[in-house]
């Protein structure tokens, strides 16, 4: 239970705290309880309890008629104060503890963060430039695929005390983030090229399926009404847009997807929050594939947490590897990056 127990002080510290209220009052006192720490021992291995487990309650707590609903800033327009919360908190989830076994064991962790294509659009820019071709994007953990619409989004960044946009479309949602570090380049100015857009995921969400949905919405934290707004927009226009998303493991797809691609786009593989979750194992089988493609054709690699919180991006060509770029840790949610 101990290590339970600090993922929970974890998360309070280093992701809710100043970001979700409630998450932050109740991760503090799930781990005092027994009876809830024995619900979340049930939590798979792979998957992040924290999140897990707060967004499985989201997700009953929204279709519920509990008086739990009044603490939910998503579920209401005039939230009751968290630090009267836990009692009610508790008692919904002893209450539902069978529905919420069922969750741990059949829904994943795996959100859409609209707000990360702030950073990977000038990274896909410069590359773009670099390369003087079109790209064809290969996202890993995809989900339901919004960030390979990013070229279809419009943007909005702060830069020491000056604002940047860039509209792709003026119908299109405002993506807003801080840039703490080295002036964006003049790329960002420049129109992006997609050719092909492919997602790979062991669980694809389909949002046009109720419940995934649904599910989608619970997993974004309860304060969180910007994030909410752009999900759901972004739904919207990503359904408009062709792409190809595949389900299954990705070592097995992506020796068929890269020699698929026509040789006149520039491939660039990348993924985000997702490589925490890989086994060690998988992580270096992920890298040796790599290496054995780029001996046909180069490959750009855009990714975080697979061994530190950086932004990585690295070139893979002839069976060798060279890093670009290493930016500073971004915020979780896209609320700001450091450029350099």
């Amino acid at each position: 239970m101990a290590v339970y127990a600090k993922s929970f002080e974890q998360f309070a510290e280093f992701q809710a705290k100043d970001s979700s209220e409630l998450y932050y009052f109740l991760s503090k006192r799930v781990v005092e309880d027994n009876e809830l720490m024995e619900i979340i021992s049930e939590i798979p291995l792979s998957q992040p309890k924290p999140n897990l487990f707060y967004a499985s309650m989201h997700y009953l707590v929204s279709k519920s008629d509990s008086i739990l609903r009044s603490y939910y800033p998503s579920l209401t327009d005039n939230p009751l104060p968290v630090e009267e919360s836990f009692e009610s908190f508790k008692e919904f989830a002893l209450k539902h503890k069978k529905d919420l076994l069922e969750l741990f064991h059949t829904k994943l962790v795996q959100t859409n963060e609209v707000r990360r294509a702030s950073y990977l659009y000038p990274m896909l820019l410069s590359i773009s430039e670099k390369t003087n071709k079109p790209l064809s994007l290969i996202e890993i953990g995809t989900s339901a695929g919004l960030l390979l619409c990013l070229d279809a989004y419009n943007y909005e960044y702060k830069e020491v005390n000056e604002s940047l946009k860039i509209e792709n479309d003026p119908d299109s949602i405002i993506i807003q983030s801080e840039n703490k570090g080295e002036k964006l380049p003049s790329t960002i100015n420049s129109k992006l090229k997609i050719n092909n857009r492919v997602g790979i995921d062991l669980n694809i969400v389909d949002l046009n399926n109720q419940n995934d949905y649904e599910w989608m919405l619970a997993l974004i934290w309860p304060e969180h009404s910007q994030r909410r707004r752009q999900f759901i927009e972004a739904s919207k226009i990503a359904n408009g847009i062709k792409k190809e998303l595949y389900e299954g493991d990705l070592v097995e797809l992506l020796p068929d997807i890269i020699e698929s691609a026509s040789s006149e786009n520039q491939i660039v593989l990348f993924h985000t929050h997702v490589a925490n979750q890989f086994p060690m194992e998988l992580k270096k089988r992920f890298e040796e594939l790599l290496k054995e493609l780029s001996t046909t054709r180069p490959i750009y690699h855009i990714y975080n947490n697979m061994y530190d919180a950086n932004l990585h991006q690295d070139y893979f060509e002839n069976g060798k590897v060279f890093e670009e770029k290493n930016l500073e840790k971004p915020d979780g949610h896209g609320r700001w990056f450091y450029w350099s």
